[in-house]
Parts: C-alpha cells; sequence; structure tokens
C-alpha cells in the first residue's frame, strides 16, 4: 500500500508598518480561536526584541512576550520556534563590524524542515525594514518560509489607507490581508462602511477593524513598579497588582481645590506628586486613584497610609524626577503589554467579535477537524 502522504505545515507572518500596532495581541487571539476550532498551531518570533529577565542570555532564550503566550496557548515544546537573535545594541554592533556573518536566513529556512502543526504563526518584526541586516526583515522572512503576510495596522485616521496601499505595493501577493487596529469609537462604523470596502476594491481583505479598547492600552500597577523600580509602602494584601490596571496618568502639582476638581475627570488613574505634597496625596486617594506614585525623598505620612488602607490604593515612591516617570509611564501605556492576564480575556473576546476566522481559513485554503467550541 502506497503511504499516507504528510502534510507539510503552512505558515502566517504577523507583521506591521510600525512597532506597537498590536502583532503580539493578535498573534495570541489567533492562537486561541484557531486551537478551538482545530487548528494544531505553533508559533515563532525569529528576531527577538525583549529577553525576560527570569531567562538566560542567550539566542535561543525567549523573550517575555514569547514566553506568555507560549504559557496561555499551551503549546508542546515541539510547536514553539527557536528566537534565532534578539535585536539590541550589541547584536546590532557585532553584526555592523563584521563580527557576526552567521547566515540567518538559512536558519530560518530550517523551520520548513520539521513538521509541526497546521499552522504555524511567526511573529515578524516591528515594521517592514527591521531586521533586514540579518536577513530577517518582513519581506525575506516571507520569501524564506513562503508564508503569506497578515498586516495589523493601527488605525489613527482614514489615511491609515495611504500606508496599507503602500504595503501592497511592496508585497504584492504575499500580503493575505489587514487588521486595522485602535480605531476610536466614534470612527468605527466610518472605518466599516468607508475603509474596509475600498480596501477589498484594491484587492485587500479586510480581516478585522478591531475597535479601540481601554483595558487593552491601560498598564498594570505591578508593571509599573517593575518599570519604575518603584519602593512599595502599602500593598492591598488581597487585590492582584496584576490585575489592578491604570488607564490614565495626571500628575498633582497644583493647589489642593484644583487638584480636587481635577482628579475627579478620570477614573482608573495613577497620580504622580511629591512625597511632601500631603493635600494632593489625601485629594487624589478621594477619588478614582488605583496607584499614588510619590516623588522626591521618600517619606509618607502614617495618615496617607492609613488612608490608602482604607481604600485598597497602592502607594509607591520613585527616585526618578517627575518628568522621567511620566515618560516610563506613558511609553507603558502607549503598548499593548500581553503579560497582565486581565488582557487575555479582553484579546480573546474581541477577536471572537470582530475576527473573520472563517474567512482566514479560507484564504490559508485550512479545514479545521473539528467545529468551534
Amino acid at each position: 500500500m502506497p503511504q499516507a502522504k504528510v502534510l507539510q505545515s503552512k505558515y502566517l507572518l504577523i507583521g506591521s508598518t510600525r512597532a506597537g500596532s498590536g502583532k503580539s495581541a493578535t498573534v495570541l487571539g489567533l492562537g486561541i480561536h484557531l486551537l478551538a476550532r482545530g487548528i494544531e498551531i505553533a508559533y515563532g518570533k525569529p528576531l527577538g526584541t525583549f529577553t525576560s529577565r527570569n531567562l538566560p542570555d542567550s539566542a535561543q532564550s525567549l523573550e517575555a512576550d514569547v514566553e506568555f503566550i507560549n504559557q496561555v496557548l499551551m503549546l508542546p515544546e515541539t510547536h514553539l520556534r527557536p528566537t534565532l537573535l534578539n535585536l539590541d545594541k550589541n547584536t546590532l554592533k557585532n553584526r555592523l563590524l563584521g563580527e557576526d556573518t552567521t547566515d540567518y536566513t538559512a536558519l530560518l529556512r530550517q523551520y520548513r524542515q520539521e513538521n509541526c502543526g497546521d499552522l504555524v504563526l511567526i511573529e515578524a518584526p516591528a515594521n517592514t525594514a527591521e531586521g533586514a541586516v540579518f536577513g530577517l526583515s518582513l519581506q525575506e522572512m516571507s520569501d524564506c518560509l513562503d508564508a503569506p503576510i497578515l498586516l495589523v495596522m493601527r488605525f489613527g485616521a482614514l489615511l491609515v489607507v495611504d500606508h496599507v496601499l503602500v504595503a501592497k505595493e511592496r508585497l504584492g501577493d504575499r500580503l493575505l490581508g489587514v487588521v486595522i487596529n485602535d480605531v476610536p469609537l466614534a470612527q468605527i462604523d466610518t472605518g466599516i462602511e468607508i475603509l474596509a470596502p475600498y480596501l477589498e476594491s484594491q484587492g485587500i481583505p479586510v480581516l478585522a477593524m478591531m475597535p479601540e479598547n481601554r483595558i487593552l492600552r491601560s498598564v498594570s500597577v505591578a508593571e509599573v513598579i517593575e518599570q519604575l523600580d518603584a519602593s512599595v509602602h502599602y500593598r492591598p494584601e488581597h487585590i492582584s497588582l496584576n490585575d489592578l490596571m491604570i488607564e490614565e496618568l495626571m500628575i498633582g502639582a497644583m493647589d489642593v481645590n484644583s487638584a480636587q476638581t481635577f482628579f475627579r475627570k478620570s477614573h482608573s488613574k495613577a497620580v504622580i506628586t511629591g512625597s511632601n505634597r500631603f493635600d494632593i496625596q489625601l485629594a487624589a486617594l478621594e477619588t478614582s486613584t488605583n496607584c499614588l506614585i510619590l516623588t522626591g525623598p521618600p517619606m509618607v505620612k502614617p495618615e496617607i497610609l492609613q488612608r490608602a488602607a482604607e481604600l485598597d490604593v497602592p502607594v509607591l515612591s520613585v527616585s526618578h524626577d517627575t518628568l522621567t516617570t511620566v515618560k516610563i509611564i506613558e511609553g507603558c501605556l502607549g503598548q499593548v503589554r500581553l503579560h497582565e492576564g486581565i488582557k487575555v480575556n479582553c484579546i480573546s473576546d474581541m477577536m471572537a467579535k470582530h475576527f473573520k476566522f472563517d474567512r482566514l481559513l479560507q484564504l490559508l485554503d485550512l479545514k479545521p477537524d473539528r467545529k468551534p467550541v
């Protein structure tokens, strides 16, 4: 009898034209729902950009998002493709000096030598150019793996259409479709009724038009503590700092009467103020504040700690000045960080509601083994 033909894994590149577009979140959502549909998934990120602090610093180590996605999807070890290198100043310097002559394209080609499921989701670099010096740009990965590209874009404005059209011109038939992320609620109808039909008329499938979501753009108090290397003066014992989210940032540098009015305009916020501004600290605690961050000498009045304990508000102090502290937190708020568990359900729910999975499977010519659960 003739031997059964072993089906080769198919590959899908998830790319973008700029950092912070939501590639990792898209990968996570795809993995959750495709697994539920009976599609055997593998995952890899050939060009890493951030190594987990809990892992050894090597080309094979998992970066933080890779580690988290793997944990959520519970992929077998054989279905996690290795990161070929972590992009940082040292690796780039070594490449430019000729000290690193590794053929990374050849290493990437080895991905295809092993069958690892029905579909391998490959997270591409931050934009279409990143990784080119290593032979690992978006286009080079696509050619090497013979993989179509799902492009993830942030909406910004209707002018996003120009970026999509230029990407189509560069990527050609490799462009499988686009996901438009972070569409303001006031413009979601415009996106659905005007932008999506136009892109479809240009031969660009729109697989999702994702509305903005405050939870996804927020950051946990735990992440803020880590990024600021903050000292914790009070931590509510019965509240997970991984689930306590900050959606906005406010600076308390005004008189107390103005502060009370100012603070009431915002919810789920972090307030940054001087450690000597006890009046501002109390005003912040009396409104919807999820974290109080003190700059200056690390001192906290007992009545502040008592009131924070009554209201379950974490109190931190940092060694940075106010401007630096603001910049660090704003950087956190500007990225969709996956590591806060509360975001996993949010991503899954949004993808279930807005992503066209049936169309994706049709474009990839993949048939699930079972119906969605």
